[in-house]
């Protein structure tokens, strides 16, 4: 649980953010390269003939809550992670789609940005592409795509300025808990062995293409998404539950998990000359709402339900048809899986700027990109 001490320290924190965040400036970078999931997609699944409608959100109710009301392929209510931490960088939001996009316009937006990012992705390539999802742009192919580009286009010192923001694994770890026999300690520590090396070889691939600045999100507490709290609370075949009431075993998966990204990461800036990396930790974020569900600067007080969505904990999915909560500001998660955007904006502003300590290590981006 937070300390009295860390808990006002984040509340102060976000006031101050919130007083940064207004009127806009000059960006703080020359551009921002967006890798990952649903947590940060901007729209690429939109394109992705293949893609099953349940990895896609270009449709109502995503959306209700974004510049005119518009489904645009973002899982959220309104802005994303990216976007919001994009905005915190002087963006307008997160840099453009990968796909939208012709190969002539791709060389000229690199000096910018673009979001790689594929809702359903995982660092593994068979996360997402298989029955659920059908097909999505695997980390190999959102990697491959900006390493081909940034040869293309030549300008590796702006890239070296520019900052490469990831949010991925979510997905391996709910694919895992799923098809897997989680009790099995051996196939838990050979899964999160080939998730941590995959995870190294496509931070290698990034450095060799001439990226230098890294923020990394870990995956959070992934057992307390409203599609895993329904299973781990499935009457038929009840689960072991945290003191959250959650699913524990995909839980403990992350929290396994956390310290291996962080070893990592540590030893990759050690061994690659140049490279700087910025990690959050989005179990710490989670466990602050659940243990300070109100403060100043929010009011979290549905933590288990779905805002969109039906039946228990409102985990039935989200579309036109599901039940939509009107007050998005208190819910901790918009759908079976996905957060609302107030929820994303105080993740992005502690990203960004968080000097406690407690939620990003072993700097913030604010201090990441200056360096």
């Amino acid at each position: 649980m937070a300390s009295r001490g860390g808990a006002f320290a984040f509340i102060t924190l976000c006031f101050t953010l919130e007083l940064a965040w207004q009127g806009t400036a000059k960006p703080l970078l020359p551009a921002v390269f967006v890798f990952g999931d649903s947590m940060v997609d901007v729209g690429n699944n939109n394109f992705i003939e293949k893609c099953n409608i349940s990895c896609k959100a270009n449709y109502p109710h995503f959306g209700v809550d974004y510049p005119n009301h518009a489904p645009t392929g973002r899982f959220s209510n309104g802005y994303n992670m990216a976007d919001q931490l994009a905005q915190l960088l002087h963006f307008d939001e997160s840099p453009p789609p990968f796909l939208s996009m012709s190969n002539a316009s791709l060389i000229t937006q690199m000096s910018t940005g673009i979001n790689f990012a594929s809702g359903g992705s995982g660092l593994l390539d068979v996360t997402g592409n298989g029955p659920v999802c059908t097909q999505v742009l695997s980390m190999t192919e959102q990697v491959g795509n900006f390493t081909n580009l940034a040869r293309m286009w030549g300008h590796a010192d702006l890239i070296s300025r520019s900052l490469i923001f990831i949010n991925t694994g979510n997905n391996d770890l709910f694919e895992y808990t799923d098809f897997k026999d989680h009790n099995c300690d051996h196939n838990n520590r050979e899964f999160l062995q080939s998730f941590v090396a995959s995870y190294t070889r496509f931070l290698k691939d990034l450095y060799g293409a001439g990226a230098r600045k890294f923020s990394v999100v870990s995956p959070s507490l992934v057992g307390c998404c409203p599609s895993q709290r329904l299973i781990a609370h499935d009457p038929k075949n009840p689960r072991d539950v945290d003191k959250y009431g959650c699913f524990a075993a995909a839980n403990d998966l992350s929290r396994q998990l956390y310290p291996m990204i962080a070893s990592m990461l540590h030893d990759l800036s050690l061994e690659l000359p140049g490279m700087s990396y910025s990690l959050a930790d989005s179990i710490k974020m989670v466990e602050s709402v659940f243990n300070n569900t109100t403060t100043p600067s929010y009011n979290f007080t549905v933590l288990d339900r779905a805002c969109c969505g039906g039946g228990p904990f409102g985990a039935g999915g989200c579309d036109s048809s599901a039940p939509l909560c009107h007050n998005r500001s208190n819910h901790l998660f918009w759908d079976d899986y996905h957060p609302t955007d107030a929820v994303t904006g105080v993740a992005a502003k502690l990203i960004f700027g968080d000097t406690t300590g407690l939620f990003v290590h072993p700097i913030n981006v604010q201090q990441l990109v200056e360096l």
